[in-house]
């Protein structure tokens, strides 16, 4: 790509800055439990302390040299962030050991647990396990990533991607660089434990319901956070952290694209109880494609409906009579293992290879 002018960044939105007896009642408000109460001596403290963050701005108050492997070595790099980059490294190598065990990540997609408001297990649960004995079967090394604990377990959390691959590709990190923002309180993010989940893997399974005609919001709220994993700059001293400006300039000289993920094979479990299971398996499967990850093949890609109508009390019923979509979960995780097993013996080749006229 030639070299062409960056345009400057655009501005104009409103501040959404608090003032400090705002932002102190705000952060109190998590403290609202009688048990506090003995406490407000202390969380008065606390709360200046965390007004004191707040107003400098200290998104990433512990840092270290970039050091010579990155292109400016006197950048001061978030230890946070070099600590994901470090195990994504580690991920990787146990990912490209050739004498260890196929390895695959099965995501349970769905916010329902037993342990919290619903009182009772998702069904998606439920066929995670049907593919999980499957795999594990077949010698394979499982790790389930279960989503329904960002609605379950404490400090559980997933922040919403703030979109800087739109401003410009290199500004976007990899890993992603937006979270943990200390002074803003965004901490406790999962991203930086998912992140090597889908690194180590060689398959990844996604099962999930149809919540309004998309995926679950914890899916969501993943899949818009990987997207770091599709072009992202491993280099957070190239845009000396989030310069809007140098992130354009870089990307109007030309930008390559890195994917991560590419190769690795996938399959998807849809379910629904009216409507959008068709269209949300093809969401999915589309997105996991344009991240460079390849399909273990059609049947490989599910979409069926569970008590198609029916009343919601009956849903676990519904499953239970449907032995044939059971097996076709059971095929699915077949597939994958054999999908797998063919691609890390040679006998698959990686799409990826081919050279691309587009790459974004």
């Amino acid at each position: 790509m030639s070299a062409v002018a960056a345009p400057a960044p655009r501005k104009g939105m409103p501040s959404p800055e608090l003032d400090e007896a705002t932002f102190k009642q705000r952060y109190l408000q998590q403290f609202r439990d009688p048990g506090y109460e003995p406490l407000q001596g202390e969380l008065a403290r606390i709360a200046e302390a965390a007004w004191q963050a707040y107003s400098a701005g200290r998104k990433a108050p512990q840092t270290r040299k970039a050091g010579p492997e990155f292109a400016d070595p006197d950048y001061d790099l978030s230890v946070d962030w070099l600590a994901a980059r470090d195990a994504i490294k580690a991920a990787q190598q146990r990912h490209d050991d050739k004498t260890g065990p196929d390895r695959f990540l099965l995501i349970n997609g769905s916010s329902r647990s037993e342990h919290t408001c619903p009182g009772e297990m998702s069904k998606t649960w439920r066929l995670l396990e049907i593919a999980r004995q499957i795999l594990e079967g077949e010698g394979g090394q499982v790790q389930v990533l279960d989503l329904a604990r960002l609605a379950s377990e404490y400090g559980r959390r997933i922040y919403p991607c703030k979109a800087c691959f739109s401003t410009a590709a290199p500004l976007c990190h990899w890993p992603c660089s937006c979270y943990p923002n200390h002074g803003l309180g965004q901490t406790q993010d999962w991203m930086n434990d998912i992140f090597p989940l889908w690194i180590e893997a060689h398959g990844v399974l996604l099962l999930t319901p149809v919540n309004w005609f998309h995926s679950s919001s914890s899916m969501k709220l993943m899949i818009d956070r990987l997207v770091c994993a599709d072009g992202g700059n491993p280099d957070p001293t190239l845009t000396q952290g989030k310069d809007a400006a140098k992130a354009k300039q870089i990307e109007m000289a030309g930008w390559h694209y890195p994917r991560p993920l590419a190769g690795r094979r996938f399959g998807v479990v849809v379910h629904a109880d009216a409507e959008g299971a068709e269209n949300l398996r093809r969401q999915l499967a589309d997105w996991l494609s344009t991240m460079g990850l390849e399909s273990a093949g059609t049947k490989a890609e599910l979409d069926r409906y569970v008590g198609y109508w029916e009343p919601y009390a009956t849903n676990h019923q519904a499953l239970d009579a449907d032995a044939a979509f059971q097996q076709e979960v059971r095929n699915v995780a077949l597939l994958l293992s054999r999908s797998v097993r063919d691609w890390r013996s040679g006998r698959l080749p990686a799409a990826r290879s081919l050279e691309l006229p587009r790459d974004k």
